[in-house]
């Protein structure tokens, strides 16, 4: 086997909201085939950083009250401390906001506008004349052009699907400040993508690099022709300003997998290594592998491929494109709780489970994959606990009453050791194609073997007829299944790193690595048995929905919040964007404590209506039920229900304050259901 010299990169995650379980999919899906190639001996490199640079990175630092840069700053401190909690390791973990990033892309920039790559232009833009600032479409809305659905975006209706400019939005207003955005004129940058068609036309369609699926998906763009693609922004804009342009920025899509190359630069620089102009030569003998959503295959099997091509560097060995991640048959969402943060699943379940899960799931190809919580739970506690973990819980039990913890030579064959040890090379092509769910299937196929074995020979029986050390029957079950025990975990340690950590600490062994299949424990000594894996509970599975859950009403109640901050006024709305919130008083007709619930009131509030509401409102830690009851309240009576573990909650109770809120009080003389105008 030579030895290969790899480079892997995921997916940049943007710098301006949490990771959720969705990022994790594809960091898992790279980690495994990261720590694969290098208990193989390869040199394997993996590279990821912040994506830190665009509007929006802009708009979430405004509404902290901070600069760009401090966001940026404390969403990578939080990453890392996420990515190292999922033992996902980068060999480096940088930013495009980088001093290698911009002296790359403004150098790569530069290259392509000497060789007449960049062209210049004059385009009409949505412009937001309260703000000063031109519109991406994600910050237009309006009214469907072709089917009159309300509150689409500027590029797209969710409802129909139809594709438009933004400025045929009817009705049309910015989402920033409510004002109709206006045409205005500005010179923007081109990068001349339309000189790579014939490339493309070939390049995208070879097998070992690009997956079939999506070659068809890029054959149909491709067959539209290809058109020049905008790679500037107009101030406001937080980046890297364009060489000899004035208030021209980087668009954030050019700069990012420009951060691949200056991760990389990083890395290099900080380990001395001189080889990386080696990697990016048009034709290396490296490898270079993207992990990347399907989201993002036009930017990176386009885009970023044509760009390489111009300046002669070297292209993608392979693009490894996966699916979406949904939550029990559902579309991931903050609405409905389904969102789960990293921070959040971490307080109820260990990384490890969610590893092994989405590595049952993943194969080489673009489906989505579902984290169903009760098949989650099902097969973490059957394969991990009852399986595998079993078999050294089983034979440990004997080797430390009967044997002294030691495990005797075997000098008999041992045809069922040979067959696993002889698979290795089958899992080792499973983790290879990116087919993980057949490696699992695999290894649990043969940890089912190996506990029917130990259930035939009965060591429980064998036991109890001797206590003698010598006993060779008993040494023989045990050899076979510690042995069977340590090849399994050895093969599961690319989607289990840490179970292998404590798996070598109990069987005093080295690291484990791949050519270690070819090897048994012979007459070696163990340590005293402690447990590896804890069953889930439903009760973990429940507190996670529920603060998921939580965490989201949290977020819509800031939104409605009322603060002490009073320094500036938010720009102005007209009445129908207001009026979509239908304000009630409603009058609490019981209030009680949610049993096992650290924040929530169960209120049966009085609206007006055939029959009084439910809703669930984290005001435990501020009052007493009682004294709520026949009190005035202010309900959000149009929000959509929301299922919760206790029940569902019918609407959103308003408060004010930031650190102790405090509900709106009302004057006498109401009646249930007074609309608030």
């Amino acid at each position: 086997m030579s030895n290969r010299k790899i480079l892997i990169t995921t997916a940049l995650p943007y710098a301006n909201a949490d990771l959720h379980l969705g990022h994790m999919l594809e960091h898992i899906q790279a980690d495994i085939w990261s720590r694969f190639q290098k208990m193989r001996g390869h040199d394997c490199i993996h590279i990821c950083g912040d994506d830190a640079h665009g509007t929006a990175i802009t708009l979430s630092a405004d509404k902290q009250k901070i600069t760009p840069e401090k966001l940026i700053e404390s969403i990578h401190v939080k990453r890392l401390e996420e990515f190292k909690a999922f033992n996902i390791f980068f060999d480096q973990y940088h930013s495009t906001h980088s001093a290698e990033n911009k002296t790359l892309v403004s150098d790569i920039y530069c290259q392509l506008k000497k060789t007449g790559y960049i062209l210049s232009r004059t385009i009409t833009q949505a412009y937001d004349p309260v703000k000063k600032m031109f519109l991406a479409d994600r910050y237009i809305k309006g009214v469907c052009p072709k089917c009159s659905a309300k509150d689409q975006y500027g590029d797209n209706c969710e409802v129909c699907g139809a594709t438009y400019d933004a400025f045929e939005l009817k009705q049309a207003y910015s989402t920033l400040s409510g004002e109709k955005p206006i045409a205005k004129k500005s010179k923007h940058l081109f990068f001349k993508l339309s000189a790579f068609q014939a490339f493309l036309n070939q390049w995208t369609q070879l097998d070992e690099i690009i997956p079939s699926a999506i070659q068809n998906k890029l054959k149909e763009l491709l067959e539209k022709g290809l058109k020049d693609w905008d790679i500037s922004r107009d101030a406001p804009y937080f980046g890297f300003e364009i060489p000899e342009e004035i208030q021209k920025y980087f668009y954030v899509w050019l700069d990012a997998p420009v951060g691949y190359m200056a991760a990389f630069k990083a890395f290099c620089h900080k380990n001395n290594r001189p080889d990386f102009d080696d990697y990016w030569q048009a034709n290396s003998a490296y490898e270079l592998h993207h992990f990347i959503g399907k989201d993002i295959v036009n930017f990176h099997c386009l885009f970023w491929p044509a760009i390489l091509h111009a300046l002669n560097y070297r292209k993608p060995s392979r693009i490894h494109v996966h699916g979406y991640l949904t939550f029990n048959a559902e579309k991931m969402s903050k609405s409905r709780g389904t969102l789960i943060s990293v921070q959040t699943y971490i307080k109820y379940l260990k990384p490890e489970y969610l590893r092994y899960y989405i590595a049952t799931k993943l194969a080489p190809g673009i489906q989505d994959y579902d984290l169903n919580t009760q098949d989650f739970m099902q097969r973490i506690n059957s394969d991990l606990v009852g399986k595998l973990v079993n078999i050294a819980s089983r034979c440990a039990k004997f080797m430390s009453t009967h044997l002294n913890h030691h495990l005797k030579n075997q000098i008999e064959p041992i045809d069922f050791l040979s067959t696993i040890q002889a698979g290795e090379a089958t899992i080792a092509a499973y983790y290879e194609q990116g087919h993980y769910s057949k490696a699992m299937r695999l290894i649990m196929t043969w940890a089912d073997q190996v506990n029917e074995w130990i259930d035939h020979k009965k060591p429980w029986v064998i036991a109890k007829q001797t206590a003698d050390s010598t006993n060779n029957q008993l040494h023989h079950i045990c050899f076979i299944g510690l042995n069977a025990f340590r090849l399994l975990v050895l093969y599961m340690k690319p989607t289990l790193p840490e179970l292998a950590l404590r798996v070598e600490d109990f069987l005093c062994i080295p690291p484990l690595q791949w050519q270690d299949a070819q090897q048994l424990l012979l007459n070696h000594d163990i340590k005293p048995f402690e447990p590896l894996m804890q069953r889930i509970t439903t009760d973990q599975i429940e507190n996670l929905l529920l603060e998921s859950t939580l965490n989201t009403t949290q977020q819509e109640t800031i939104d409605v919040t009322i603060t002490e901050n009073t320094e500036t006024i938010v720009n102005e709305i007209d009445f129908s964007y207001f009026s979509k919130m239908d304000l009630r008083v409603g009058q609490v007709i019981q209030c009680e404590v949610v049993p096992d619930s650290d924040k929530l009131l169960r209120f049966e509030i009085d609206l007006g209506e055939s029959k009084s509401r439910i809703i669930f409102s984290g005001l435990k830690q501020y009052y007493h039920p009682a004294d709520l009851i026949n009190t005035w309240v202010i309900v959000v009576a149009n929000l959509k229900p929301r299922k919760m573990r206790f029940g569902t909650s019918e609407g959103m109770i308003l408060s004010a304050g930031e650190d102790q809120p405090t509900l709106l009080s009302l004057p006498d003389g109401l009646k249930p259901g007074m609309r608030i105008e």
